[in-house]
């Protein structure tokens, strides 16, 4: 590469800069590129893993409808299954809610991440999108003022780049008027956040085996399984492919459960004996998650907004994550526009606000849910109480409507 070709490396820019290629990166890259506003997405990982990390698969009717307004829900509606059906199986017996008949009457999308962020990814490349794979943002800089920058590295080993005047290998400055942390939790946004900036944090002190399972589903319903032994839960993703989840001790190493200790305790917590036998088959994947809760505030500092993960993390109890990503991502691409088209600040100086309302709502759902599901650690006495609450709570689940009707909306709302 030419000196006059690293210079202009070095001066790369785009009025939006977005951090990060998942579903609120994505969906922001799309709205404003279709906008003609000019952005580019910067991804660490490369477009094969983009396309293929698991992660969430049940889509809110309000994030179908926010896609469908934006003709990037094409392949949801093809290949995606409508789900509206919740199982609970106690030790007092089980029961079903058709939840996609109560509340407001609406109900999921089963589609996996992947699969979403595969359909936005292609719709934003056919459009003419930018975007920068296998590209990690180490900073961003000078968020205080109207021209910040992200300084990236090159994760490609064996992509020969330039040096910049530091003298750090493969190190490429990025200029743009507003950047769009979408990152995670550990990505560079958050990282790049002024000292001192709030970040309220809940460890729920409980972990989970979550796996995949090339198997078919066994319900035609979500399985929540509340046993003595602990959680078990049950999400279909495909017709070929069910994910499963396990309460475990933490520190568990995924790797020490062989696939006949998986099932076994599968059965066992779903109680499959007094039903019927869950559909084997080899365990594709396995992790543990450690169920934790976390949200930045504000959501703004100065030109650096969060979206997504990088935003707020709500334990994967009630499926919010995704569909929060989609709904934030939507208010910071009309705020962006209203600014870089129009000159008006005003809903970009409301985004945090307007975006934490619905962030705390559901962060208050996933807690009620694990509260509901699990046996937190404890002295017996605390444990006996929650019990008690736990099973009074499941019997108002079981035979109040207007208990199920609240269920209904802020399970499948946002």
């Amino acid at each position: 590469m030419t000196q006059s070709q690293s210079t202009r490396t070095a001066r790369e820019k785009a009025d939006v800069v977005i951090l990060g290629a998942g579903p609120a990166g994505l969906t922001l890259a799309n709205l404003l590129h279709a906008r003609g506003i000019d952005c580019v997405v910067l991804e660490r990982a490369d477009r094969a893993h983009v396309e293929t990390r698991a992660r969430a698969g049940f889509l809110a009717a309000n994030t179908v409808r926010t896609l469908d307004r934006h003709g990037l829900a094409e392949g949801l509606h093809r290949r995606g299954q409508p789900h509206g059906t919740c199982e609970f199986r106690t030790e007092g017996g089980s029961f079903r809610l058709d939840y996609a008949r109560l509340g407001r009457g609406e109900a999921h999308t089963v589609y996996p991440q992947q699969d979403l962020v595969t359909d936005l990814l292609a719709h934003y490349l056919a459009a003419g999108g930018r975007i920068r794979f296998a590209t990690e943002a180490l900073a961003v800089h000078g968020a205080d003022g109207p021209r910040p920058t992200v300084a990236t590295r090159d994760t490609d080993t064996d992509t020969d780049t330039e040096r910049d005047g530091n003298g750090d290998g493969g190190t490429v400055h990025w200029q743009a008027r507003y950047v769009a942390g979408c990152d995670g939790r550990h990505g560079a946004a958050r990282r790049s956040l002024p000292p001192g900036t709030p970040r309220h944090h809940r460890d729920h002190g409980i972990s989970w085996l979550g796996l995949l399972a090339q198997a078919p589903p066994s319900l035609d319903a979500v399985g929540y399984a509340v046993h003595r032994r602990g959680f078990a839960g049950h999400m279909a993703r495909t017709p070929e492919v069910t994910r499963y989840y396990l309460q475990c001790d933490r520190g568990t190493d995924p790797g020490a459960w062989s696939d006949e200790r998986i099932w076994d305790e599968l059965d066992t917590r779903m109680r499959s004996a007094d039903h019927h036998p869950l559909h084997r088959g080899p365990i594709i994947q396995r992790t543990v998650i450690d169920l934790e809760s976390d949200v930045i505030e504000p959501l703004r500092h100065g030109s650096l907004l969060l979206a997504g993960d990088a935003a707020s993390l709500p334990a994967p109890a009630a499926a919010k994550g995704a569909n929060l990503a989609v709904l934030e991502a939507e208010l910071l691409a009309d705020a962006l526009t209203e600014t870089l088209a129009h000159g008006d600040t005003g809903p970009l100086d409301r985004y945090s606000h307007t975006c934490l309302t619905h962030i705390w709502r559901a962060q208050e759902f996933s807690h009620w849910m694990i509260q509901l599901l699990h046996t937190p650690p404890g002295p017996d006495g605390e444990s006996f109480f929650h019990e008690s609450m736990r099973r009074s709570r499941l019997d108002s689940l079981r035979t109040s409507r207007a208990f199920q009707d609240w269920f209904a909306e802020s399970y499948v709302g946002i």
